[in-house]
């Protein structure tokens, strides 16, 4: 029964790693870099809940707001951040510099905004661990001799409801069909009328989306926030998003869940110690086997989503 319950709490904490996979899996898939500010994006859904819901709004403007209003107030500002970053490491990169800036450069400026951000919350908050007053930690259900808290049911549904939801915009919207096409082929694409400058901040909105959630859910969950918060989190969903298969968001999915319940069978059987090697030992064997992952392909830009 206890090993049931770990692989249970497992599945709750590899819903995490999914949301920020798939916000990995959005930005590699279509524009073929990785945004180093998703780990932060996650983070300051968190902490700017966590300091929405202890003081207020800033300036005395509001009391402490109560936490669904702060979380959302997190998410809202995850989002708006994303939006800046998508201003900074894309459009105006793009525009001066052209396809020069095609893979490297968005990713070392995504790199910088990742140290400047989580440093200025450092700064205004400190590095210490804050704890976040969410639901009551009495709200539990018992299923046969398993343990749940109801939040994390809830975000577990959340979660699968969010992909599901997207990946059906990705395939059947005009949006998502546009995106579709400025991965597999950008010069195609603006051809055909395809605008990239608007579609893309769409891109990223989303990608603040599935952060600022992922952050909140982390909060509401285990009650805990702080400014390095997206460092572990971070690694451990570019992990699941490689053993599930880049660019894949149903593969991201997959191997979110597959590295949550690899830490906590590892936490059960060898101690937490050891979960570093086995999450990383997974992947250099998903590597060395699949290179692909589980449900990846050969080419990041093409066939995916």
């Amino acid at each position: 029964m206890l090993l049931l319950q770990q692989i249970l709490n497992g599945v709750m904490l590899g819903s995490v790693y999914v949301t920020v996979a798939v916000a990995f899996t959005l930005t590699i898939g279509v524009l073929n870099f990785l945004n180093f500010t998703i780990p932060t994006l996650f983070m300051l859904a968190g902490m700017v809940g966590w300091a929405a819901a202890t003081w207020g709004l800033p300036f005395g403007l509001t009391p402490p707001l109560p936490w669904p209003a702060a979380l959302l107030l997190g998410i809202v500002v995850t989002i708006g951040a994303s939006l800046l970053v998508e201003r900074f490491t894309f459009r105006f990169l793009k525009t001066k510099y052209g396809d020069a800036t095609e893979h490297a450069i968005p990713l070392v400026s995504s790199l910088g905004f990742l140290l400047v951000i989580e440093n200025l919350v450092r700064i205004g908050y400190g590095t210490e661990a804050q704890r976040f007053e969410g639901p009551e930690a009495d709200m539990t259900v018992n299923l046969g001799g398993l343990f749940l808290r109801v939040p994390q049911l809830l975000s577990l549904v959340v979660v699968f409801a969010m992909v599901a939801g997207l990946n059906w915009l990705l395939r059947h919207s005009r949006v998502g069909r546009g995106l579709r096409a400025i991965a597999e082929n950008p010069d195609a694409a603006n051809i055909l009328g395809i605008s990239a400058t608007r579609l893309v901040p769409v891109l990223f909105m989303a990608t603040g989306l599935l952060c600022g959630l992922a952050g909140a859910l982390f909060a509401i969950n285990y009650g805990e926030v702080s400014p390095i918060m997206g460092e572990d989190i971070g690694s451990k969903a570019i992990a699941g998003m490689v053993v599930g298969g880049l660019g894949s968001i149903w593969g991201a999915v997959a191997g979110g869940l597959i590295i949550g319940m690899t830490e906590m069978l590892t936490i059960h059987f060898f101690g937490a110690d050891t979960v570093q090697v086995a999450v990383w030992g997974l992947l250099l064997l998903t590597l060395f086997v699949r290179p692909t992952g589980l449900f990846g392909h050969h080419s990041i830009g093409k066939g995916k989503l």
